[in-house]
């Protein structure tokens, strides 16, 4: 119980974004067949394969003819001692999905994977809302830049120089000789913070 509790409060950690220096999510809403992943694949839960699906499974499994009977049946055994008990993906028929911000680090700095996302499956149809940022790959960026790296103790204001300092997030682009330099953090945070 208290992994599930740790992994919702997890899951919903993004919505602090709200209560910040940055701009507000938008949402956006889905509703239909599953098409949704969540995050990379449809909705799904994970059940135990019992002993009659074990034995289908080892006997798809081939064992080698040259070896003799006796070690044969100790090998097909093996393979059903080890399916049992394992676990299969199958489709969520009913059920609530609740996925939080997607984030690793990469080079000593936070690269955003996917959005937060709440999902609703009931038999083949989906609700989702998805939360959406804007500049969305720089704006999560900087958020977990704010959010983990500076020091709480501060004001907001100070933070945000912190922030900033640590990940400039400044873009530069070349087209027709032009050059075209754009600072994310004046596009992702609120007005009075600029």
């Amino acid at each position: 119980m208290r992994n599930t509790i740790n992994r919702l409060k997890y899951n919903l950690d993004f919505l602090r974004v709200y209560n910040s220096p940055f701009k507000p999510l938008k949402l956006k809403f889905y509703i239909g067949k599953i098409a949704v992943g969540t995050p990379y694949f449809l909705p799904r839960k994970w059940v135990k394969i019992g002993k009659k699906e074990a034995i289908k499974l080892a006997l798809k499994r081939t064992i080698p003819e040259h070896i003799d009977k006796g070690k044969q049946e100790v090998i097909f055994k093996s393979y059903v001692d080890n399916y049992i008990g394992s676990r299969k993906p199958i489709p969520k028929k009913i059920g609530f999905d609740f996925v939080g911000l997607g984030w690793k680090t990469k080079w000593d700095s936070y690269r955003f994977e996917w959005a937060p996302t709440w999902s609703f499956v009931f038999f083949k149809w989906q609700v989702a809302i998805i939360f959406i940022a804007p500049e969305k790959d720089q704006y999560w960026e900087c958020w977990l830049e704010y959010d983990k790296e500076t020091n709480k103790a501060n004001s907001i204001e100070e933070r945000i120089k912190q922030a900033r300092k640590l990940k400039p997030c400044i873009w530069t682009s070349k087209k027709d000789g032009i050059k075209t330099e754009v600072c994310y953090w004046d596009l992702i945070l609120k007005e009075k913070y600029l």
